[in-house]
Parts: C-alpha cells; structure tokens; sequence
C-alpha cells in the first residue's frame, strides 16, 4: 500500500494502533511517551519504540510542542500513520527533523489501507507501506 507522505521518513517497527483519537496535549506524558488519557482504550501504552496509527488527533495546537518534546526525549513514535491529515502532528516531526532531534515519517492512508495495516511494518521515504519481518 502507499501513502500520501506528510513528512518524509523511514521506520520500521511494531504498530500501535490507537482506537479513538488522541489528544498530544494532556493526553499523552511528554516525559515519558505513556498514554494519560483516562478514557482512552490505549491507557498506559507508551508511544516509543512503536509506529502509532490513528484516525487524527484532537486538541490543541499545543499537541505539536507534546510531540516534538517526546521526539527530544526519545519517547516518541518511530512513526505515525494516520487515516486524515494533521497539520499539528507533522509540524512537529517536520520540527523535529529540521533541528536533528529525530526523523519520524508521517503518512496519510486511505480508510481500507489503515484497517489493513500489518501487525509489524515498513515505511518508505516514499510513503510505502508493507509488511515487515
């Protein structure tokens, strides 16, 4: 499958598939990429290590310094996949790759494309999605 590429980049890792949108901003820990939201099903899942894949995320723009500070920590994503565009969630990892903290791919991918995604995944630069071993 391809995407359309946000923010170029390459990852390869297991995918944390968030069931509901996500607030960055008081809904995950900027010191420790955990999962805070107390309603959200992926409570006390931690982000790092982990391509995220979600419908987008709500909130504030604030979500976008949330990111870029776990992306400084190295508690972030490896990646993000998600169903709609967002602006915030990019900026933060076009941010963070312009400065050299981190280099996260940000894709965007139909809606039967992410219901399908592997368990275990790849991402191109180029924005193709496969399954990784």
């Amino acid at each position: 499958m391809k995407g359309r590429v946000l923010v170029a980049g390459e990852a390869e890792g297991p995918l944390l598939r968030l069931e509901k949108p996500l607030s960055f901003w008081g809904g995950v820990d900027a010191d420790t990429g955990r999962v805070i939201a107390t309603r959200h099903p992926q409570q006390h899942q931690f982000l790092a290590g982990q391509i995220i894949a979600l419908e987008r995320s709500i909130g504030s723009s604030s979500g976008s310094s949330v990111l870029l500070e776990l992306l400084d920590q190295g508690c972030g994503p490896l990646g993000i996949v998600l169903r709609h565009a967002d602006e915030i969630l990019a900026l933060a990892a076009l941010v963070a790759r312009e400065i050299g903290i981190a280099s996260i791919p940000v894709i965007q991918v139909s809606d039967s494309d992410f219901r399908q995604l592997p368990p275990v995944l790849h991402i191109s630069v180029t924005g193709e999605i496969s399954a990784a071993q």
